[in-house]
């Protein structure tokens, strides 16, 4: 168990003004900015429900993404607006070195079917001492999750098929990387087919009322069409 640890939950987040450029043939501009920005909310809600958690901090650049983590209780660290995912986290994980903190746990903002009890699971399941935790994304190439302790002990680097460079990663680093399969942590929402399968497993929240609506207006859209 680490409940009785220092671990904090890091979200980076880059911004809503370039979010979810998949989804464009799909979805306006509008509504994607209010779909990562529904993510994001209901992912720093998840969090603020975990229990074994010391707290949550958000690396942004983007000032609004900045204004909703306070206003869910968030740590903000202010990254440079050029500067990717890994170095985002990066600069989480060594910030927290600095702070004597325990370990960190980084999960992406558009993760909004993760429930507080499967991140609890992840960290009831973490071994003592040092130790590396990794949650892969649903298709068993990208990653969606990891916890490691110390948190500046194994570097970071996200992008494609990142699962097994991370798991290399923690093996040069002496680390022996536990693998947990998760399925809300597991499902990012990148393209339409994501935002099909996560209708099916969606809490209730905001995210869960746009798709939900998205689905009525391209239904709409389709009739119209047609006639």
């Amino acid at each position: 168990m680490v409940s009785n640890r220092t671990i904090w939950a890091v979200v980076a987040f880059k911004g809503f003004a370039t979010a979810k450029q998949r989804l464009s043939p799909v979805f306006s501009s509008r509504f994607r900015e209010a779909l990562s920005r529904a993510m994001l909310e209901d992912v720093l809600t998840m969090l603020r429900g975990v229990p074994g958690l010391a707290g949550v901090m958000v690396a942004t650049p983007d000032r609004a993404a900045a204004d909703i983590a306070h206003g869910h209780g968030a740590a903000v660290i202010e990254d440079s607006p050029g500067q990717d995912y890994a170095g985002a986290v990066t600069e989480a994980a060594q910030h927290l070195a600095t702070q004597n903190s325990d370990g960190l746990l980084c999960l992406p903002a558009d993760v909004p079917a993760a429930t507080a009890a499967e991140v609890t699971r992840l960290l009831a399941g973490h071994p003592e001492g040092p130790g590396y935790s990794i949650v892969p994304a649903h298709d068993r190439r990208g990653t969606n999750a990891i916890l490691v302790t110390p948190p500046a002990g194994v570097p970071f680097s996200f992008g494609p098929d990142s699962f097994l460079r991370h798991l290399a990663l923690a093996r040069q680093a002496g680390l022996d990387p536990r693998i947990a399969i998760l399925s809300g942590i597991g499902r990012d929402l990148d393209t339409a087919e994501d935002c099909h399968a996560l209708l099916a497993m969606l809490p209730p929240g905001r995210t869960l009322d746009l798709l939900q609506q998205s689905r009525l207006d391209l239904g709409a859209r389709a009739q119209r069409t047609a006639s």
